[in-house]
C-alpha cells in the first residue's frame, strides 16, 4: 500500500560490520539520503578534543553535541582512533544522546534532497536506529560479524601494508567498544525484535547489499 510519509531504513549494528559501506548503497539503489550517525557522536567526540576536553565530561560533551554541524561529517579526522574511541565515550552520555536524537529523526522525517532532485526518504545506519531513533523503520536491519572478522577489516583500513602488525590491537581496542556499546544504559547496540540480522563474517559486501536489497524491494513492492 502506498503512503505519503518518506521510506525509512535503519541499519544498527557494531563497528566494522560493513554497515556503513551497506547503507551508502542501499541509498544509492533506492534514492534515499543516507545519514552515518555515528559521526554525529565522532564529530561531537572531536569538538570536544579540539578544545582539550575530557569526552567523558557531560558537561563538554553536551556543549560539543549542540555545536555538531553536519557540514563537518566529511572530515576526514573523524576516522582517526582516538576520535573513533571518544567517540564511544561520549555516546554513552544521556545528554549527549538527548541533543542528538532530534536532529537523527529530523532527518528521517524530512531527508535533505539528493544531486539528482528529491531524495525518495532516508537510510539512517548507527548503533540504536531501529530501536530508539527510528522505531517505526519501514524496514530494519541488524548486520554484524565476529569480532577477528571486523578487527581485520579495521586493521586493513587503518593500515593497508601491515594489518597483521597492529590486528591485536585493534581486536582489543574493538571487544572494549562493543563491551560499552552493549551495556550503557542509555539506548545499548542491541537488535530491534523485528529487524532482520545479517552477518557479514562470511559474506562480502556486493552479497550482504543484494540481500539487503531484496529485503528493501520486498518491503517496497507491498507498500
Amino acid at each position: 500500500m502506498a503512503t505519503g510519509r518518506p521510506l525509512v531504513i535503519a541499519i544498527d549494528g557494531p563497528a566494522a560490520s560493513g554497515k556503513g559501506t551497506l547503507a551508502e548503497r542501499v541509498g544509492e539503489r533506492f534514492g534515499l539520503a543516507h545519514l552515518d550517525t555515528g559521526k554525529l557522536y565522532r564529530a561531537t567526540a572531536l569538538g570536544v578534543l579540539e578544545r582539550g576536553g575530557d569526552p567523558a565530561n557531560p558537561n563538554a560533551a553536551e556543549k560539543a553535541a549542540r555545536n555538531v554541524d553536519f557540514s563537518r561529517l566529511a572530515d576526514t579526522r573523524l576516522l582517526e582512533e582516538n576520535v573513533a574511541r571518544a567517540s564511544s565515550v561520549v555516546a554513552a552520555i544521556p545528554g549527549v544522546r538527548i541533543v542528538l536524537l532530534e536532529a537523527q529523526r529530523r532527518f528521517a522525517r524530512h531527508p535533505p534532497p539528493l544531486g539528482s532532485g528529491p531524495a525518495k526518504g532516508a537510510v539512517l545506519d548507527g548503533r540504536d536506529i531501529g530501536t530508539v531513533v527510528c522505531p517505526d523503520a519501514d524496514v530494519k536491519l541488524f548486520v554484524t560479524a565476529s569480532p577477528e572478522s571486523r578487527a581485520w577489516r579495521r586493521a586493513k583500513e587503518l593500515r593497508q601494508d601491515d594489518a597483521a602488525a597492529i590486528y591485536e590491537a585493534v581486536l582489543q581496542d574493538m571487544r572494549e567498544r562493543d563491551a560499552r556499546d552493549s551495556q550503557r544504559r542509555v539506548a545499548p547496540l542491541a537488535a530491534a525484535p523485528d529487524a532482520v540480522t545479517i552477518d557479514t563474517t562470511s559474506l562480502d559486501a556486493d552479497q550482504a547489499f543484494e540481500l539487503a536489497c531484496d529485503l528493501i524491494a520486498r518491503h517496497c513492492a507491498g507498500r
